[in-house]
């Protein structure tokens, strides 16, 4: 590949009479909306505010649901954990991918460009169309799958070969659980037009229905793992259904006319195809990389839960910072590269980046530095034993390192889709996934680091595809941080840097701050609850440490603040 950016040529849109043919990914979905103003959600701080806040309701639901489950559930003990999380990841695998890989990078341009240009009536056709599309693919994905099962669960898990009961839960609970995938392509689409009309609300929330609905199931099945395995895996299809709904309803009330029709391969459904193949790689590296991590894990009993659950932990910065921002950033970023405003391109990427490691590297320093601590405190109970949280914490202890750079990647691959340059990020995504499972193989086997080496690789690999991101953006000029950026990220890192202390010191003193805090709640009649107080109090002087070395050290300051309370109103 030459330096220059490479874009992909599809089809030109569908009512378009030039024989032109140009990049799919141009105009900016935040830019204007059909009466020509500027959309609701604003800029990127403020757009990535809406989301990130529906995402943290959704979170802490989703925290509640695997609080329960992991109490139900366990880790080590019995087949039931492991064969839950198979049944749940695997369609999760492709959820990801299409909520948050493809359709952010070709089908929200696609739809906004034609919004713009074309009008209402054929953007939404062009919706109607993709939905079509979209709808059929993963409805016949779904069924060679349930078909092929058996013959898949030996792929996706070959160490389930060795326990049986293991394997046959595992082959049902995913049989039940794939139809998820479909609802979810639909809801993904769906959410895709909504943010291109300005509408983060609903496109944030909607993933909250996912996690009630299955505490609602498995509240009920509490001390029969097998159960609540399988209440937990019909709670995942209800919830599919409900999601799409969900969805389907918003976008209908923002005003979209889209429809259930049979698929037609238009020119606009080629040229999103075109382009969300190589962005839906590019741009789920991660959790492809997690699919083989996942693998490797089933080699060991409670291996893949114990990966799982630390995985939930630190998706957290993930999905609040990283997809928020790159979901807000890509359409603005669009619309300065289509107008050629080199500073608008400058501002919003310092921006990104900024406020993307002054909410990551802090929840990085905290998961490093007291991995253990967070485990046991938030889900060593019921099923879930001490030797669980404990190769858990490990796990974390392995992840934290990479979180930054698992943001990075969200905020960093928007620079080339908004040029049109999805193939790029592809490749650099699979020699990420290379660097994945060679270092895995020989962390977990060679070095015996066990599931801790899993964990460690799948940061070393995201750490490679972020700096293979980031040097050829800085090579091609696209995107050098400012040095006002560059002397804010050391600050940042300052300041991190002494909240991991702080946290680091409480974790190792956790005894002695743990029991004046059982004494009164013995005294209250309280015989649980220590533990988790105890946390929330080590986590809030860390919150408070990183906020008061922020302003010291000028990470933030004062008159910011005020500007994005102006810059909100």
């Amino acid at each position: 590949m030459n330096d220059k950016t490479d874009p992909i040529e599809p089809a030109a849109p569908v009512s378009s009479a030039s024989a032109t043919v140009e990049p799919i990914v141009q105009p900016p979905a935040a830019s204007t909306t059909l009466d020509g103003k500027a959309p609701r959600g604003g800029g990127v701080m403020r757009s990535s505010a809406i989301f990130s806040a529906m995402t943290l309701l959704s979170r802490l639901a989703g925290f509640a649901r695997d609080v329960v489950i992991s109490a139900a559930l366990g880790a080590s003990a019995g087949p039931a954990a492991d064969a839950y999380n198979t049944a749940l990841n695997f369609p999760n695998l492709f959820r990801r991918i299409f909520a948050e890989g493809a359709f952010a990078a070709a089908f929200v341009p696609a739809y906004a460009k034609t919004l713009k240009t074309e009008g209402q009536a054929v953007a939404d056709q062009v919706a109607t169309d993709a939905l079509a599309a979209v709808a059929a693919v993963t409805v016949v994905l779904t069924i060679l799958a349930q078909l092929t099962m058996p013959w898949l669960m030996t792929v996706i898990n070959i160490g389930f070969l060795d326990d049986p009961a293991r394997f046959k839960l595992a082959v049902i609970l995913t049989q039940i659980t794939m139809p998820y995938l479909p609802c979810m392509a639909v809801a993904a689409l769906l959410s895709g037009v909504l943010n291109a009309r300005g509408r983060f609300i609903v496109s944030g929330a909607y993933p909250i229905l996912l996690n009630l609905i299955m505490l609602a199931a498995v509240i009920p099945a509490q001390g029969d793992q097998i159960g609540a395995a399988y209440a937990a895996s019909w709670a995942v299809l209800v919830a599919g259904v409900a999601q799409a709904g969900l969805c389907w309803w918003a976008a209908r009330k923002a005003g979209a006319n889209i429809r259930l029709t049979m698929p037609r391969l238009t020119p606009a459904v080629k040229a999103i195809i075109i382009t969300a193949v190589p962005a839906a790689i590019g741009n789920s590296a991660t959790q492809i990389n997690v699919f083989i991590s996942g693998n490797l894990s089933s080699f060991v009993a409670g291996g893949r839960t114990w990966l799982a659950t630390a995985d939930r932990l630190y998706q957290l910065p993930l999905g609040l910072v990283g997809v928020a921002i790159g979901i807000a950033l890509l359409p603005k970023l669009s619309a300065a590269v289509a107008s050629q405003d080199h500073s608008q391109q400058q501002a919003s990427m310092d921006e990104a980046v900024a406020l993307s490691m002054a909410l990551t590297l802090p929840a990085a320093a905290a998961l490093m530095a007291m991995p253990y601590f967070l485990i046991d405190a938030l889900f060593t109970r019921g099923a879930f034993l001490q030797i669980d949280a404990v190769n858990t914490a490990q796990a974390l202890f392995q992840f934290g390192w990479g979180v930054p750079a698992f943001v990075l990647i969200r905020v960093l691959a928007p620079a080339f889709f908004a040029r049109g340059d999805t193939r790029r990020p592809m490749a650099f995504s699979l020699i990420s996934v290379a660097v994945n499972a060679a270092l895995a193989f020989a962390l977990m086997f060679g070095l015996k680091m066990g599931i801790s080496g899993i964990a460690a690789a799948v940061s070393a690999a995201a750490w490679t595809n972020a700096l293979l991101l980031g040097a050829t953006l800085w090579r091609r000029g696209h995107y050098r941080p400012s040095p006002a950026a560059a002397s804010r990220l050391v600050r940042i890192l300052l300041a991190s840097v002494g909240l991991g202390l702080v946290v680091g010191l409480a974790s190792w003193a956790r005894p002695l701050l743990q029991a004046p805090v059982e004494a009164l709640l013995g005294a209250l009649g309280a015989d649980h609850g220590a533990k988790e107080l105890t946390l929330l109090a080590v986590v809030a002087a860390g919150g408070l440490t990183y906020v008061v070395l922020a302003f010291a050290t000028r990470a933030i300051t004062v008159g910011e603040i005020k500007g994005l309370i102006r810059k909100g109103r």
